[in-house]
């Protein structure tokens, strides 16, 4: 998803596509338990789990879902794919999939950038206006201290924190990531959103109102796309509010 807009806003967005997201996130276990079926050894198993509980997914859809990873159960075989591309008023678009039918998703993808006014492109045609960083995201409350919260994020490794309208965004590395999220979430810290993220480091603002509408469409359809894990954009403008 974009990284604009309130905390609110985002799980507003996730409420409405809850089925969706339990297909997403089954894949991203299933992917992710292919190193190992114990979440206690495996880092990034045990942050998918959490995503997907995060979300009130079934105990039996992720007991299932690590089985199918781990070969004790018959799956599919997931490939990741990664697309590049502008929206329309050259907004920079990165997609990024988890597909048992690369044509299939190649080709869906490929139809929604065109419907929209947009454009896909060579791999690398983007992806230098993104950084790779880590994203934990604690929900703003009168109990958190925050230079409390900035010295445990530190102390395990985090580079910084943003204090938002209604969040503390914390800000690592993606090696640390895992680290600094089980640190939080040890030192008692709730946290609502935690990934490896697409972050722009150059962005792009619309003007024109038509743009606008025709970008956020063209992004929830991409997100509505069972195979489509996560999509990013330089757009400046929160698109899940238009």
């Amino acid at each position: 998803m974009g990284r604009h807009g309130t905390i609110a806003g985002r799980k507003a967005a996730q409420d409405s596509k809850r089925a969706a997201l339990f297909t997403k996130y089954a894949r991203a276990i299933t992917v992710a338990a292919k190193d190992g079926g114990d979440p206690e050894y495996n880092a990034s198993l045990r942050l998918a789990i959490e995503k997907a509980k995060a979300i009130s997914m079934p105990n039996d859809n992720i007991n299932r879902a690590i089985k199918k990873g781990t070969g004790e159960l018959a799956g599919e075989t997931y490939e990741e794919l990664k697309f590049e591309g502008y929206g329309v008023a050259g907004v920079a678009v990165i997609v990024e999939a988890l597909t048992d039918n690369s044509n299939r998703t190649t080709s869906a993808v490929r139809s929604t950038f065109d419907k929209y006014g947009g454009n896909l492109g060579a791999p690398g045609c983007v992806s230098y206006m993104f950084s790779r960083k880590g994203i934990i995201m604690i929900e703003k409350s009168d109990d958190i201290d925050e230079d409390s919260l900035l010295e445990t994020a530190l102390e395990a490794g985090a580079d910084d924190m943003i204090v938002n309208e209604d969040s503390f965004e914390i800000i690592t590395d993606p090696s640390v990531h895992t680290d600094v999220h089980h640190a939080l979430s040890d030192a008692g810290y709730e946290i609502a959103e935690s990934d490896v993220e697409q972050v722009p480091s150059l962005e792009s603002t619309p003007t024109d109102p038509a743009d606008i509408k025709k970008l956020a469409k063209m992004i929830e359809l991409l997100e509505d796309n069972d195979d489509v894990q996560k999509v990013y954009t330089n757009c400046s403008i929160d698109l899940y509010q238009e």
